[in-house]
């Protein structure tokens, strides 16, 4: 009951205030009939009591359902992105319907996806920012490199034996470095609108991380980093996935471990059977990722130590990569990291 009083639909509004005008007017004619003013049997006061309140009823509910209508309409216009419809246009209130808690709650959920929008727009804007200045800087070294190289042999350096051969082998490192930035943005691109198409196949964990093992063993002797399986990770688990692209990711992220890892370290590769997917992890005892950079590391560029990655090289788009690789096969990749301890990254693939 206290409900209804606090949220009254415009019918029982009508109803209350016909009541409300029909027993005043009752009141008034028990007054004059007392002071023998007017003369109305019983049977007269009732039928006079229902007319009141039926004609109050109708004229309230009509001007009710005309004004409510007009600003519903109004606050409709205001809130909806599409047109109204004809029908819309025409459509009547029920007043039985509490009209006004409907209306308070639609405008309470079309203000709260609004701020969802705002705050998207603005994460994005942000976004949009960090990424041209990062990508502007990425470009740039690279580019400065190689003018400053080219400016050096154009003053003379082309003919001195000691240096051009130098500074063209230079100049060549950069380049190759500008081409991994544009290749690996475009691999990012392709990923994220789906012109990336996977070829899907058959392939065995273990055979293709010892590959990927074979492949950097000389770059982790450098600095005397150990690359190995883990203990039970003998076992060749029958994945389906893009063996090219799946090779990618665990390429970056045994990259990512040597270029963060600590001499005379480790990186070492488990995989884990979950029943209906295998989970393939990469650890390492390097120098860790800090707390507060553990939500950007897959983020464009984002370099948690960017002194010590651009000394060791690469594009810097290494993890988006890997994310979005792994994305795209509808599965999910995690990292566990303690700065100074080392990081451990793990992704799923669906098991033959």
């Amino acid at each position: 009951m206290s409900n209804k009083i606090k949220n009254p639909t415009p019918q029982s509004i009508s109803i209350y205030a016909s009541l409300v005008i029909s027993m005043v007017i009752l009141l008034l004619f028990g007054v004059f009939s007392v002071s023998k003013l007017v003369n109305f049997d019983f049977t007269e006061i009732i039928i006079l009591f229902l007319s009141v309140f039926f004609t109050c009823y109708l004229v309230f509910s009509y001007f009710l359902k005309n004004y409510i209508y007009r600003k519903i309409k109004l606050i409709y216009k205001n809130i909806r992105s599409t047109k109204i419809t004809g029908s819309e246009n025409s459509k009547s209130i029920d007043l039985s319907n509490n009209v006004f808690q409907d209306v308070g709650e639609e405008v309470a959920l079309w203000a709260e996806n609004r701020n969802k929008e705002i705050e998207t727009l603005k994460a994005m804007e942000t976004y949009r920012r960090n990424f041209l200045g990062d990508i502007s800087h990425e470009l740039k070294t690279p580019i400065f490199n190689i003018q400053g190289y080219i400016h050096t042999l154009l003053e003379g350096g082309l003919y001195d034996e000691k240096i051009n051969k130098k500074f063209l082998t230079r100049a060549a490192n950069n380049v190759e470095r500008l081409h991994f930035i544009v290749e690996d943005l475009e691999a990012i691109s392709r990923l994220e609108t789906g012109e990336m198409k996977l070829d899907v196949q058959t392939f065995g964990t273990r055979k293709l991380t010892e590959e990927v093992i074979e492949d950097l063993e000389m770059t982790a002797e450098e600095m005397n980093i150990e690359l190995s399986f883990k203990e039970g990770a003998d076992q060749n688990f029958e994945v389906r996935a893009d063996r090219e692209k799946i090779r990618r990711v665990l390429m970056n992220l045994v990259v990512n471990s040597i270029k963060y890892g600590k001499i005379d370290g480790h990186t070492k590769i488990g995989f884990y059977d979950m029943d209906s997917y295998i989970l393939i992890e990469v650890a390492d005892n390097g120098i860790g990722i800090e707390k507060e950079h553990l939500k950007r590391v897959f983020e464009r560029f984002f370099r948690a130590d960017k002194s010590r990655s651009r000394k060791q090289g690469g594009s810097g788009l290494g993890l988006s990569i890997v994310k979005h690789i792994t994305e795209a096969h509808k599965q999910t990749i995690n990292l566990r990291s303690t700065y100074g301890v080392g990081s451990t990254f793990g992704f799923t693939l669906e098991k033959e």
